[in-house]
């Protein structure tokens, strides 16, 4: 077997998309340096569209801090880009919990492959009672084996379940959902003329700092994007109902952040969250796309509680097209848009191969983060407002056409030195945390705030900061 990691050309067309996306100015992109060419082992180049997505954030921040003159070089590590596509957290005397439900997995069909995402109870059980079988990955198995793989996907989804067929990129390409994604902007953005005055202004160390960052994102992609943010110096709040928890990906994502909980059908809770995001400077949400319209705060409602907030939403299988509403996570994007065929083709086998790593999310988050930061600047520059959409079927479409060939050397690991000296001291005891992988001039993202808890904080505005 061969080990693909990246074609010559991948990473500068790569960043030449992004920046594109993003309208940065082509000058800038070209301060952008990398350090290292070490790869992760995939089918498509994941090292480079991590080294792109991290990097473009980079510029993004510099010119923000440029304001108008020539920008701060920006340095991405390309090692580090990709081991934080891993995990960016090593426990020191403690463990984190498993990722995976026992029955989230890979399933052989009648006709083919499915991929059940069992992780949130709720999924699980809607799942389970659509397959009529016991909480036992056994169990899942024998029901599965009996069905067709669309119809199986069709009646999960239909039960509130999530669920993925294996499709190859020709299917997913003919398919009408596939169709519509790919006719879809990378970043769908919408500039509102607001004129609004700020007296705000980017500090050359801590550039985010003074702004307030609405956090309503769950697992993977959006909660990466406000990490991000908060290690350039924002304040990020974020809101989880009161019985969501995640508690394999919490150390991970919650570093820099303030945590609450907040129930929005409660009049009093309402009441509050209003008040948070009239005094927000950005949202960021992850919901479906009708998630919060039901709740009351479509996009009209928002942009009337808070003229000048930055909007940035994220959803998994695109905005338009028939799967539009349809609830997905990285893993089953993956399966649905050919990537997981395309490294089972690849390695020669017979199950579905993914990605080493959960890259649409991780990729996407960047973009997200960069997306605020691009609309921080117009705010700034020009007095009015952002209002950007981004989805994982979107990202997958850029990875996808760009297909890897044998190149060396590979990506080795995660070495002692990638990690900061000092621990950090999360909540669930001490940790190393990898070095970031991004600096702009001298200027290196640095977290306030260890990772914590969901709802281990007040639903209300630091006055720290």
């Amino acid at each position: 077997m061969n080990h693909p990691s990246r074609t010559p050309d991948a990473f500068p067309s790569l960043l030449g998309e992004l920046v594109t996306a993003l309208d940065l100015p082509t000058a800038q992109a070209a301060t952008l340096q990398v350090q290292g060419n070490d790869s992760l082992a995939a089918c498509f180049p994941v090292s480079d569209l991590a080294t792109a997505a991290i990097g473009v954030t980079g510029l993004a921040a510099a010119d923000l801090l440029a304001e108008g003159a020539p920008g701060l070089p920006v340095q991405v590590d390309r090692h580090l880009a990709a081991a934080w596509f891993k995990t960016s957290l090593r426990p020191l005397g403690w463990e984190l919990p498993a990722v995976w439900d026992a029955v989230t997995g890979d399933y052989r069909t009648r006709d083919g492959w499915l991929r059940l995402h069992a992780n949130a109870p709720h999924h699980r059980e809607r799942a389970l009672a659509v397959l009529g079988c016991a909480n036992s990955h056994d169990a899942v198995a024998q029901a599965m084996a009996g069905g067709l793989g669309e119809d199986l996907e069709t009646a999960i989804v239909a039960a509130g379940g999530c669920a993925a067929k294996l499709r190859t990129q020709a299917e997913w390409q003919a398919h009408p959902q596939g169709q519509a994604v790919g006719a879809e902007p990378l970043m769908a953005q919408e500039w509102t003329a607001a004129n609004i005055a700020s007296r705000w202004r980017p500090d050359p160390q801590r550039p985010l700092q003074g702004i307030r960052v609405l956090d309503l994102t769950r697992i993977l992609a959006g909660p990466i994007a406000t990490r991000l943010l908060a290690g350039l110096g924002a304040e990020v709040l974020r809101i989880d109902p009161p019985d969501w928890d995640e508690p394999a990906q919490a150390p991970e994502v919650t570093l820099g952040k303030r945590c609450a909980r907040l129930d929005l059908r409660r009049p009093a809770d309402r009441r509050v969250f209003e008040a948070l995001l009239a005094d927000a400077d950005v949202l960021v949400h992850g919901y479906r796309a009708d998630a919060l319209e039901r709740l009351g705060y479509g996009s009209a409602a928002r942009r009337a509680l808070n003229p000048a907030l930055i909007d940035v939403s994220l959803c998994a299988y695109g905005w338009t097209g028939p799967w539009a509403l349809r609830r997905g996570y990285d893993s089953l994007v993956q399966m649905s848009c050919g990537i997981a065929a395309a490294g089972r083709d690849w390695q020669g086998g017979e199950q579905p191969v993914p990605l080493p790593v959960q890259a649409l999310d991780h990729a996407t988050g960047y973009l997200m983060a960069a997306a605020v930061i691009r609309g921080l600047t117009g705010r700034l520059r020009e007095g009015r407002t952002l209002s950007a959409r981004l989805s994982l079927a979107r990202t997958a479409c850029l990875l996808t056409e760009h297909p890897a060939v044998a190149c060396e050397p590979l990506y080795s690991g995660v070495r002692e030195a990638d990690y900061d000296t000092a621990p950090e001291p999360t909540a669930w005891g001490p940790g190393l945390r990898l070095r970031p992988p991004l600096q702009i001039g001298d200027l290196r993202l640095h977290w306030q705030r260890p990772a914590t808890r969901l709802g281990s904080a007040s639903a209300a505005w630091s006055t720290a900061g």
